[in-house]
């Protein structure tokens, strides 16, 4: 049992050395830091920030630009339709049949009385074919309306006799005598002009 005493110490000797080598300090030299110089970093920052800014202000002012043209390509869309729409209405009356059968009598054309009809199959001609004349010509435009009595009333007609003319000379004597009448010759001419209204 004596026996691994001493090697027992041995180990923890050499153990409490080695501790003891790691624990001592020893003095480092300094390391001088490379300092990095702040100026290319300053500039690549700085050229980072006007990119950034520039980039967003062409982006901006495309988009401003795009709005622009599609508020104008709207703006001609609409003018086209409203085109397209007017045309398609002038279409329709150029279309109608009453419209076709007005000019085609204007230009002096008349339906055929008798059509004649082609086979297909060996090109021959059915029917006879007369010529068509004035007196088939069918009515296309519509009878005017007749005005009623009641919007077309005889004429009332007065009848007015003319007076008897007055010589000069007893124009003047009435002229005369009519001023010490305290005006007598005014009323009656009143009252006659009242008589004509009346008739």
């Amino acid at each position: 049992m004596s026996t691994p005493l001493p090697h027992s110490r041995v180990r923890v000797q050499r153990i409490a050395e080695a501790a003891v080598e790691r624990a001592r300090l020893t003095v480092v030299p300094r390391v001088r830091r490379s300092r990095s110089p702040r100026v290319p970093f300053v500039t690549l920052v700085s050229l980072l920030l006007l990119g950034g800014v520039v980039g967003l202000l062409m982006f901006n002012t495309t988009m401003q630009q795009n709005a622009f043209a599609a508020t104008a390509l709207e703006q001609q869309a609409g003018d086209l339709t409203s085109r397209e729409q007017t045309l398609q209405m002038e279409l329709e009356v150029l279309r109608d049949p009453q419209r076709v059968a007005e000019h085609a009598q204007d230009l002096g054309m008349v339906p055929a009385a008798n059509p004649v009809f082609l086979r297909l199959s060996d090109g021959k001609v059915l029917g006879e074919r007369v010529a068509a004349t004035p007196a088939n010509n069918l009515r296309v435009r519509p009878l005017p309306p007749v005005k009623p009595a009641v919007l077309t009333p005889a004429p009332i007609v007065h009848k007015v006799l003319a007076e008897s003319p007055v010589p000069d000379n007893e124009l003047t004597d009435t002229d005369s005598t009519s001023a010490p009448n305290d005006g007598r010759h005014g009323r009656n001419d009143a009252n006659a002009s009242g008589e004509n209204a009346r008739r």
